[in-house]
């Protein structure tokens, strides 16, 4: 780690669109706390491309070079989800932290084995789940940790987004061994986290999965029925097939309902608390909604993650904490393959689904996933 007083040196691996559009951006709204020694991607021309733009001078095809020579304080890894795991490893191994792109890793297993290259006091491993670091999400946390809002009892949580033959083109989308699944895992992702933060830790999972617009080897299309450990029910739908568009999440406590709804970010505007109607109390309503307004961004959560750094601490959406979704979308395929519930207690090593989210049987997997098929497929 640098001194508190020298920025943190950066390494950007992976230099495609959510490098460009959204880790690049936080990078630079940081300031001084960080510098941009280099950029890696397999492909130099899109490497150079990016430094050029932006001013930085490392420019790398292979990671092991880039951290035997910058030796970064930082490494975001935005790479596609197949090179997350080994990126991830090199980069603890050399001593820095590490911030990855969603999903995580493409199972359970692989994102224990990044754990055990963790050492107490850092580095650590996070993931961008940038949904969790906007003010209204961090109000309503705080809200539900005081209980204000009374006991929480059902909850919806919907990805709806639509993703048309041509996204698929780009090889490794859409498949398994690539990817690790479809909208449960690379798109949904964002939203169940969030309702995993607000919520906590669930038990069982009831869930459905098809592949029925699109030609790839995983789902476009899951739903899913949640028990918390709270005692809370809820409901979960990703698509990749809705045209019209939206992200949205709703939470019903005894004595209030919170919306929001969304794309693919958030800021206070697009939350609502509605009162139950026995609350009667205007000022205690009117109290619900937060005074900052804070957008819901890589740069919201960046700026959580340098301060960890810099206290030596595991930032938020890592370790146990980044997991957690991990194992509900772990159970959700393993429901929706098999055709029964899955609890979280299930999800130990001697599960073939804790080593591969298709149960390792890839044929079974897609055989049980094309229950039906649209016509134009």
């Amino acid at each position: 780690m640098p001194e508190s007083s020298s920025p943190a040196r950066v390494a950007l691996v992976g230099a495609g669109g959510i490098a460009t559009v959204s880790h690049l951006p936080a990078l630079v709204a940081a300031g001084d706390a960080v510098q941009v020694v280099a950029v890696c991607d397999v492909d130099p021309a899109r490497a150079n491309e990016l430094a050029d733009a932006h001013g930085v001078p490392g420019r790398y095809t292979d990671l092991a070079t880039l951290l035997d020579r910058e030796r970064p304080d930082l490494v975001v890894v935005a790479t596609p989800p197949v090179a997350h795991r080994a990126a991830v490893i090199a980069a603890l191994d050399a001593g820095a932290w590490v911030w990855c792109e969603k999903p995580p890793t493409l199972s359970l297993a692989e994102y224990d084995e990044i754990l055990a290259h963790e050492r107490d006091g850092g580095p650590y491993a996070s993931y961008v789940f940038q949904h969790r670091f906007g003010s209204a999400a961090q109000r309503l946390r705080e809200q539900i940790r005081d209980g204000e809002l009374g006991a929480p009892h059902v909850a919806v949580c919907n990805t709806l987004w639509y993703r048309g033959h041509d996204y698929f083109a780009v090889p490794w989308r859409g498949k398994w061994e690539t990817e690790g699944g479809g909208p449960t895992m690379g798109h949904g992702i964002h939203q169940m986290d969030l309702l995993l933060d607000l919520l906590g830790d669930w038990q069982e999972v009831h869930a459905v999965a098809a592949t029925l617009g699109r030609r790839i080897e995983t789902e476009d299309v899951s739903l899913a029925i949640v028990r918390f450990e709270s005692g809370a029910v809820g409901s979960i739908v990703n698509s990749l097939l809705s045209a019209r568009e939206t992200s949205y999440l709703r939470f019903d406590f005894a004595d209030a309902t919170v919306e929001v709804e969304h794309l693919y970010g958030y800021d206070n505007s697009h939350w609502r608390w509605t009162s139950a109607p026995h609350v009667a109390d205007q000022a205690r309503v009117d109290g619900w909604a937060p005074a900052e307004n804070t957008p819901s961004s890589h740069r919201a959560q960046l700026r959580a993650l340098l301060a960890g750094m810099a206290a030596g601490e595991r930032p938020a959406a890592g370790g146990a904490d980044g997991r957690r979704v991990m194992e509900l979308i772990t159970a959700m395929y393993q429901s929706a393959i098999t055709g029964r519930p899955v609890t979280r207690a299930e999800l130990d090593p001697s599960n073939p689904f804790y080593h591969s989210l298709n149960g390792g049987d890839l044929p079974a997997a897609i055989s049980s996933l094309r229950n039906r098929k649209a016509d134009h497929v």
